[in-house]
């Protein structure tokens, strides 16, 4: 490809990531789309494209809404529950997240609940909700008319939220009431990691059948806890337990050797957690890995 061509995607390369990612739920799957859309840019005659950010956004949205029909076809085979690849935050790899908004919009409870949605539905709004399109430009990526455009995102808004206000929780208080959290697991003081658990509180563990892991979500304060517990009871020799920025949220990360094992993603409501995800696969870890190696 020639300098400039090169230089045009290059600029354009994190903003498609970020999209691709959003779209699909995975970090690794997000760089293949990428790249596709990388080979389809050099192929093109670069010459007729008025506007390069909104052919390549074009590419690589159409491209996931293709890979998700296949994405869901794996998916509900896969064993025990699906939660999105964990990718770490702190140094703007999914773009600026400097609200509230822009940080709920990459967390891990949101990307998992757009699952529930078709491929047109996520991709509607994903583009309006992350990157401020507007209803005309989406319809004119996506093949659709306007007023569908505006439907489908109306759909997709109550499908994802729940009807759930999410507040503000600042990230001094989420860091103590998480370390707090952490002591007490690993103290195995059941009490107190019940005291800190919403009474209708769920943990869901992705362990995608190659790391032994619960195949249902565990509900309930109780029984949270105790599994919790005996979760962190165990250790290795160079095991390290840390809170790391991921997905827009501070999050426990169990690393052995600097390798990630283990981890926890949060949803707070003030002083309690109504909601865990870990995340055991080493495939959806591997990201995560990376990107420690590379910082």
């Amino acid at each position: 490809m020639e300098p400039d061509g090169l230089r045009e995607f290059q600029a354009h390369r994190p903003r498609l990531f970020a999209l691709a990612y959003r779209m699909l739920g995975s970090a690794t799957e997000a760089e293949d789309a990428v790249q596709e859309t990388y080979l389809r840019w050099d192929g093109t005659d670069r010459a007729t494209i008025r506007s390069a950010e909104a052919w390549l956004t074009t590419a690589v949205v159409n491209l996931c809404r293709t890979w998700l029909v296949s994405a869901r076809a794996r998916r509900e085979t896969y064993a025990g529950p699906w939660l999105p690849e964990p990718v770490p935050t702190a140094d703007g790899e999914l773009g600026p997240l400097e609200t509230v908004e822009e940080r709920e919009l990459v967390s891990l409870a949101l990307l998992t609940a757009l699952e529930r949605l078709n491929p047109v539905e996520r991709a509607v709004f994903v583009l309006r909700e992350a990157f401020g399109y507007a209803h005309r430009e989406i319809a004119d990526m996506l093949d659709l008319t306007e007023a569908a455009s505006q439907q489908a995102y109306r759909r997709a808004g109550q499908r994802v939220r729940d009807g759930r206000t999410r507040f503000a929780i600042e990230p001094a208080h989420a860091r103590a009431l998480i370390q707090r959290f952490l002591d007490a697991a690993r103290s195995g003081e059941i009490d107190e990691l019940g005291r800190m658990l919403a009474a209708d509180v769920t943990a869901t563990a992705d362990g995608g059948g190659r790391i032994n892991a619960a195949r249902r979500p565990v509900h309930g304060a109780d029984r949270v806890a105790r599994y919790l517990a005996g979760l962190f009871r165990w250790a290795v020799p160079g095991m390290e337990i840390g809170i790391e920025e991921v997905n827009g949220a501070l999050s426990v990360v169990v690393r052995v050797a600097g390798n990630p094992m283990l981890m926890v993603g949060f949803e707070l409501d003030g002083d309690l957690v109504d909601e865990l995800l870990l995340v055991v696969n080493p495939d959806k870890l591997a990201y995560l890995a990376a990107a420690g190696r590379l910082s």
